[in-house]
């Protein structure tokens, strides 16, 4: 089986980032990958590609477990093709985030217990094991065939690697009782004492990975300007202080974070110049501040539908970004369902719409995790090696990408919203749309080098074809 030759010129551009028996496998892969209607395994690719008796199935699992070929080489040349396609000019949005991929298995590398967003509520915490990925993603707006909507582009892709995954999970050997050796007493005793574990040099946080993704988009566009949005876990001292010149970067402030003023003019005193001003009123203090009135804004975009009240000031966020003069918008929502916040944001030059209106469109990327999970089975590889497992699971994400670029250039023109007497409303296509149009054209091109699209089974023909590309 092949997809459409509009999708494989595609991947033509993939080719210097491998060698001619790795991009061969590379194709197969991604198509069996995007026609699969089951889970992602490796195994299952290989079945969907018709590849199952044609070479070994272990040059498949090698191909990301050993192959020489990099992924940050494809993502760049992923990233190319993004940019000169959605942002040939003015500043790049782009949305950083991570997600949770669950997984099974003590031996797995890389996996470890990580907050659960979906599974947690404000009274329960929960956990669970598996892999943890930061994404940076490019924010796109498509006005032609979706104008109410943004995409977020996978770009850039690590693994976040906390202290278990570093042991690979494996649990400490533990007596079976410990009141046999020591009673009550020695446990309790053992159990508050701190368990030591060595620095590992190579660990990072998540924000580093963040910062470290930034740093390798911002040197392969270095004549460009980006500004990242990103949630307040991103929006600390790890990032804003590390920031290439190139990106600017809109957050939040956390609310207990304390606000400045910028420092005076020079007194021409001896001593060294004050760092910054007075310390400014808190959240609440301001919100109440009748000499700073506030300013009313109504959005009705992607991610944000309502009327807010803002208020806007130059300031310094001293503890995590020092002496940068940052824009402070305070939003209150005028029917109370949101919560007061303070965003920031370092690009001077940008109103408080322009940052609020962006902001919003981070929520895209939240969408793109769903698209990348329920429909090209992010979660299902089941790799062990180290490599495989850095390798495998972002190829989910490079595949939305490039789903996306595909449709936005020929794809749109083929696609079929099916007749649905009570969903007649629809005209925008989601990405579950684009995934059936690509299957459909691939497989209608397919059929027809054995069936006529225009003989006696032509009925037949686009039903068979219809349940194909929506299967799964």
């Amino acid at each position: 089986m092949e997809l459409t030759p509009s999708f494989r010129l595609l991947l033509q551009h993939f080719r210097p980032v491998f060698t001619a028996p790795s991009f061969r496998l590379f194709v197969l892969v991604i198509t069996g990958w995007a026609l699969s209607c089951r889970h992602r395994y490796i195994t299952e690719c290989i079945f969907t590609a018709g590849q199952v008796g044609i070479g070994h199935w272990s040059c498949y699992h090698r191909f990301f477990s050993h192959y020489a070929w990099s992924l940050d080489g494809l993502c760049q040349i992923l990233a190319q093709q993004l940019i000169e396609r959605f942002a040939p000019d003015g500043p790049i949005v782009l949305a950083g985030d991570d997600t949770l991929c669950r997984k099974r298995g003590l031996g797995l590398f890389g996996a470890g217990m990580h907050h659960d967003p979906l599974f947690s509520s404000k009274a329960l915490k929960v956990f669970s094991w598996g892999h943890d990925w930061v994404v940076l993603a490019l924010l796109v707006r498509l006005p032609r065939w979706a104008p109410s909507k943004v995409f977020a582009l996978p770009l850039v892709f690590r693994l976040y690697v906390n202290h278990q995954g570093l042991a690979k999970g494996k649990k400490a050997k533990q007596t079976k009782n410990k009141r046999r050796h020591g009673g009550a007493k020695a446990a309790a005793a053992n159990k508050k004492k701190k368990k030591w574990r060595p620095a590992n040099p190579n660990h990072r946080t998540r924000p580093q990975l963040l910062v470290e993704m930034l740093h390798l988009l911002a040197g392969w566009f270095p004549q460009r300007q980006f500004v990242l949005c990103a949630d307040s876990a991103y929006g600390g001292r790890s990032v804003l202080g590390n920031l290439p010149a190139n990106v600017d970067l809109i957050s939040q402030v956390h609310p207990q974070g304390v606000l400045y003023q910028p420092p005076p003019p020079p007194t021409g005193k001896r001593g060294a110049r004050r760092k910054k001003g007075e310390r400014l009123p808190g959240l609440p203090g301001w919100a109440d501040d009748a000499a700073c009135p506030w300013q009313q804004l109504a959005f009705d975009q992607y991610g944000l539908h309502a009327t807010l009240q803002v208020k806007v000031q130059r300031a310094l966020y001293y503890k995590a970004g020092k002496d940068r003069l940052l824009t402070i918008i305070l939003t209150r929502d005028s029917t109370g369902k949101r919560p007061d916040h303070r965003f920031y944001c370092t690009r001077l030059d940008w109103s408080a719409r322009d940052v609020l209106s962006a902001y919003a469109s981070r929520w895209a990327l939240e969408v793109t995790f769903e698209g990348g999970k329920q429909v090209l089975g992010l979660e299902d590889p089941a790799n062990r090696l180290p490599k495989a497992v850095r390798r495998t699971a972002p190829l989910a994400l490079v595949l939305y990408s490039l789903i996306v670029l595909w449709f936005d250039m020929v794809g749109q023109q083929w696609v079929r919203f099916p007749q649905r007497p009570w969903y007649r409303r629809k005209r925008e296509s989601s990405f579950q749309d684009m995934v059936t149009t690509l299957r459909r054209k691939s497989w209608e091109e397919k059929l027809a080098e054995v069936v006529s699209p225009s003989g006696r089974y032509k009925k037949w023909l686009a039903r068979v074809v219809e349940w194909a590309a929506r299967v799964g």
